[in-house]
């Protein structure tokens, strides 16, 4: 059924245009602090779940600061491609002034129990209620809405797993069982939750369950509503920083066949769904080589770059993109829910930016790990999407036996065959987060780890020190050296780097390196080895 919307989004394309109409907007500021501004933030964005259920009502513009940078720059495409005017409310006030008829009455969450803010968020959902504090009630209540549920005390003293496994007894059988929303994040003195109007507008169960082996309890009740997930199911939200890691969990979701949309702070899925691509629009991606080509590889070192880590927290918005070549893992799920957000990216795309694949498959996966069952079906999923995208390279990450940048981060051989099996147009592939050894040359098509991963906290003369050096060791020529810039990295602080390498050095698009590196294979065909780590520590 999803392959069939990807395409029918096209279809649909023609018709964009009758979706303008008035919508509203907020401007959020950065206070998240449970003390400070989160509970008021927590009632809006459950608020607009509920006034975008039907039409795309309302929209938050976020701070400067928040992680996903581009929420001005798509307000504002939605005003020049869509025609959608805009009013801003200034006031939680003003929204439930303009809202309140969406909601059926309201939920009271506890502070003092946070595990009550997702469990508030899951009868939001169902019951059409908007989240309140106590602070909130008497606000929520000048605007005609009842109390549907009062959650102060029905929780106090007891476990994470306690809570949710009382949440799921009563609420589960009613959510969809199509998405799950993992509600985690920052702990502590804040929480973001900018995903929750798209679990509330979806109707999803809310939680924030440790995959920690550490906490027994709950790990057991989160496999319990990862297999009671449909196929093909997908996870939204983020891991608890608190609790347990990234590897952790996405190795356990992976087990299941699911995918990961992340992060917990990404905003406007209930009002960016709602929109099509603009009539007559059609990805045509940037690509430098021909499908056949065959590249010659001079001996020099050839250095091509890539920022994975989803455009919207990147540096896309920020001086300097455009100086160099720089693939982009564009986040093809997006194709689904956030077609607008996707065009916005192709149009204000330099010629030195290229979009590419992944995350290992039509979402967030680690390939190792998905069900032989579950691989094919999940792979020609990932496949139609990059054909709506225009895409030829796919980017492979398996971190379950590393912890982020450091660690194992190489493929089977068996996940390799698979993906060779999966995707026969490709021009080639590649893997990894930090170093990865995994590399392959089949039928002209390449597979490459990266080399190297460029913290953006690392000083500049330490990341041009180390490409130097790697240079240096790698003394075969030609040298295919792969790098991976973290999101955040300056761009214009690369192309510093880049001017210092020792040569003869040439920095290369995605694609002309991948030929070059299928025309010359001086690297060694490699897999993770029976004797290497398999799993994560402590999972």
């Amino acid at each position: 059924m999803k392959r069939i919307f990807v395409f029918a989004l096209l279809a649909l394309s023609l018709g964009a245009t009758a979706l303008a109409r008035e919508a509203w907007v907020m401007h959020f500021d950065g206070d998240w602090k449970i003390a400070g501004g989160l509970p008021e933030k927590v009632m809006l964005i459950g608020l607009q779940g509920l006034a975008n259920r039907s039409a795309p009502r309302l929209y938050i513009v976020h701070a400067a600061d928040f992680p996903w940078e581009i929420t001005g720059p798509l307000q504002d495409f939605y005003q020049r491609k869509h025609g959608v005017h805009f009013t801003e409310l200034k006031t939680a006030d003003a929204a439930l002034a303009q809202f309140a008829r969406y909601a059926k009455g309201y939920v009271v969450w506890d502070t003092a129990v946070m595990p009550t803010m997702n469990v508030a968020y899951t009868i939001a959902g169902l019951e059409d209620a908007v989240v309140v504090t106590e602070a909130l009630v008497l606000l929520a209540e000048k605007h005609g809405l009842k109390k549907i549920d009062d959650l102060r005390g029905r929780y106090t003293g007891q476990t994470d797993e306690q809570i949710y496994t009382d949440a799921k007894a009563r609420y589960w059988a009613r959510c969809s069982h199509d998405k799950l929303m993992l509600m985690g994040g920052h702990s502590g003195a804040i929480r973001i939750p900018g995903i929750a109007d798209w679990g509330v507008r979806e109707k999803m169960f809310f939680h924030d369950l440790s995959a920690n082996p550490l906490h027994a309890d709950e790990l057991a009740l989160e496999k319990k509503f990862l297999a009671g997930l449909n196929p093909g199911g997908t996870i939204f939200g983020w891991h608890s920083y608190a609790k347990d890691t990234e590897e952790q969990h996405t190795t356990l979701i992976s087990t299941f066949g699911l995918k990961m949309e992340g992060l917990q702070s990404l905003p406007n899925l209930s009002f960016n769904c709602q929109f099509t691509f603009t009539p007559g629009f059609k990805f045509t991606n940037q690509h430098h080589v021909a499908r056949d080509a065959k590249l010659v590889a001079e001996q020099k070192v050839y250095l091509s770059f890539v920022q994975s880590d989803g455009i919207g927290i990147g540096v896309w918005t920020k001086p300097g993109r455009g100086r160099m070549p720089l693939a982009w893992g564009a986040i093809m799920g997006w194709v689904y829910f956030s077609p607008a957000a996707l065009e916005y990216f192709h149009e204000s795309a330099t010629p030195g930016d290229y979009f590419i694949g992944g995350l290992s498959g039509p979402s967030y996966m680690y390939p190792n790990h998905i069900p032989a069952a579950r691989f094919l079906g999940l792979m020609k999923e990932a496949d139609d999407l990059m054909k709506v995208l225009d895409e030829r390279i796919f980017e492979i990450m398996d971190n379950s036996a590393a912890d982020g940048n450091l660690g194992n981060a190489d493929l089977t051989k068996e996940t390799v065959d698979r993906y060779y099996a999966a995707f026969p147009d490709m021009i080639g592939f590649i893997n990894g987060y930090g170093p990865a050894r995994t590399r392959d040359l089949r039928d002209t098509r390449p597979l490459i780890s990266y080399d190297y991963y460029i913290d953006p906290r690392r000083p500049r003369e330490e990341v041009t020190a180390d490409l130097n050096e790697l240079i240096a060791l790698n003394a075969k020529r030609p040298y295919f050296c792969l790098v991976h810039v973290r999101e955040s990295n300056d761009v214009n602080s690369l192309v510093e780097v880049i001017k210092n390498l020792h040569g003869p050095v040439e920095v290369v698009p995605l694609d002309t390196f991948m030929k070059l590196a299928a025309g010359n294979k001086t690297y060694m065909t490699r897999y993770q080895l029976p004797t290497d780590p398999k799993h994560f520590k402590g999972y």
